[in-house]
């Protein structure tokens, strides 16, 4: 079945026919490409938000870092920062860090996880909510800023080095692994599979 799709870059609207196994189609102005073909979407979405939902919960629990300052020996959690952030007075940003890191982060994988779980299925209803679903998990990924919170405990870990003990806690490489899990299931499904029939998708 052809569909109509306008070009990301150019914005040129074009016919394009339904894709064969391995073809790519690229925009007929600046040849940028329009669809690319993924195979397994489901089963590698799947796969990559289970693994992330596993981790996520030692990535909470244990210590990412671990810290020994003129014999004072110390741990901190993902929420300890939070806690500790709200103890201060600085309640603004530890709701912005509680929501960034944890909540956004666990709702985008419990939402992809939805999606794959009824497009799966062969769920032919709700078809736009789930659409929506999918919608709201793109507007929210970048404020999930699981990544960026990688990067600055790595630094942390440069810098303080210098004048205190840091090491890694059990989970930095939870927490680090639930990053690159979350990154490829988003990027490996397909939201059109969630309007293809099953016949279609099986072929």
């Amino acid at each position: 079945m052809d569909s109509l799709i306008a070009c990301d870059v150019c914005g040129l609207v074009q016919r394009v026919e339904s894709l064969r196994p391995g073809v790519v189609v690229q925009c007929a102005r600046c040849g940028s490409v329009l669809m690319k073909p993924r195979t397994n979407s489901l089963d590698r979405t799947a796969a990559f938000s289970l693994a992330a939902l596993m981790l996520y919960v030692p990535a909470n629990i244990y210590p990412i870092l671990r810290m020994e300052f003129h014999g004072v020996f110390s741990e901190n959690t993902v929420w300890d920062g939070c806690v500790r952030l709200f103890q201060d007075g600085q309640w603004l940003v530890a709701i912005i860090v509680f929501l960034a890191s944890i909540m956004i982060p666990l709702l985008k994988l419990l939402g992809l996880f939805y999606l794959v779980i009824t497009t799966k299925m062969g769920f032919e209803r709700a078809q736009l909510e789930r659409t929506r679903i999918y919608r709201i998990i793109d507007v929210i990924g970048p404020w999930a800023m699981l990544d960026v919170f990688l990067l600055a405990i790595l630094v942390s870990l440069v810098k303080l080095g210098r004048i205190a003990t840091v090491t890694p806690g059990p989970g930095l490489l939870a927490f680090a692994l639930v990053v690159v899990f979350t990154i490829l299931a988003s990027t490996s499904f397909e939201p059109r599979m969630i309007w293809e029939m099953p016949k279609r998708r099986d072929e």
